[in-house]
């Protein structure tokens, strides 16, 4: 079947360094997988946190499910993520370390089941950032330089 992505989290990638990808599954209700197959789905100020050997997800929004009833979920409630005891292991180590945080970086669907790309992150500068502004609009101007040369 393959993936269809439901959602990015975007500025992460512009908030953080990702130094490691983790693939996770999620613990969700019936209505959030209908809301989400409609991709009603929201990464942004999400993260993880590691308690007592499990992780948790906070800040994710799934909106409520239209057609739902009284036993709609809540938008904003703790999600459990389902990943090997190494893997929350190794994250658990990493985010004890000084500027190491847990951010979501897209949420999709992979043969049928609910993913969630999970990033090990390290918090950028202000200098970093515009850093890295300036090298995006750098490969922008050589971009359209060479598609004016080769018009």
């Amino acid at each position: 079947m393959g993936e269809k992505l439901i959602c990015n989290n975007k500025k992460a990638f512009h908030d953080y360094f990702i130094e490691e990808k983790f693939e996770a599954g999620m613990v969700l209700k019936g209505t959030e997988v209908k809301s989400l197959r409609l991709g009603k789905g929201n990464l942004n100020d999400s993260f993880a946190l590691v308690r007592e050997g499990e992780v948790f997800l906070h800040n994710l929004h799934i909106s409520p499910y239209a057609f739902g009833n009284r036993e709609n979920h809540d938008p904003e409630r703790m999600r459990k993520l389902l990943l090997h005891k190494a893997e929350i292991n190794r994250l658990y180590g990493k985010i004890r370390e000084k500027g190491y945080s847990v951010v979501p970086l897209r949420l999709y669907f992979k043969n049928g089941y609910i993913k969630i790309e999970l990033g090990l992150a390290k918090g950028k500068k202000l200098y970093d950032k515009r850093e890295d502004l300036k090298k995006k609009d750098q490969k922008r101007e050589m971009a359209v330089a060479l598609k004016e040369r080769n018009k």
